[in-house]
């Protein structure tokens, strides 16, 4: 799952919307690969990796030639998680200096969710919210969500 391309994950979420809210991929079947969509009756169509409807081979989706089953939510997460990581991987001289890869996921997440925070709230907040960037980041870091971080700063400092 973790190298699957962001725009692929969109096109079997939306075969998932349209036709069922499970879905297996083959193991056997390259970088695009096959995947079959089960709705609620357990009925299964099967998709290339282009996301055209294919027959499957006849043990494509047996045993370890699969993946587990995997929700539409479970997808979306996944989707979710490549955003992030392509969104970090713009940041790549800040990772760098991170003292590890879970110190650098859990500050990408936090750049990441502070970002979104402030490009949708930039209306609302002080003029110069952004000299106090790090302060949020580290309130952050201790557990407060963006919009509390940012809630106390601004009553800090303005």
């Amino acid at each position: 799952m973790d190298t699957l391309a962001d725009e692929y994950l969109n096109g079997v979420v939306a075969q998932m919307m349209s036709y069922g809210e499970r879905v297996q991929f083959s193991l056997i079947s390259g970088e695009k690969p096959n995947y079959q969509v089960i709705n609620t009756f357990d009925k299964k169509m099967a998709f290339n990796g282009n996301h055209h409807l294919t027959q499957p081979q006849e043990d494509e989706f047996a045993g370890s030639n699969a993946t587990p089953v995997f929700t539409l939510e479970q997808i979306k997460t996944r989707e979710a998680a490549v955003a992030i990581k392509k969104t970090a991987s713009t940041r790549t001289a800040r990772v760098s200096t991170r003292s590890s890869p879970a110190a650098a996921k859990v500050g990408d997440l936090i750049d990441v969710q502070k970002y979104e925070y402030f490009k949708n709230n930039v209306q609302k907040l002080p003029e110069g919210i952004r000299a106090y960037s790090q302060e949020v980041s580290n309130l952050m870091k201790n557990g407060m969500s963006a919009e509390a971080a940012f809630s106390q700063v601004v009553q800090q400092h303005f």
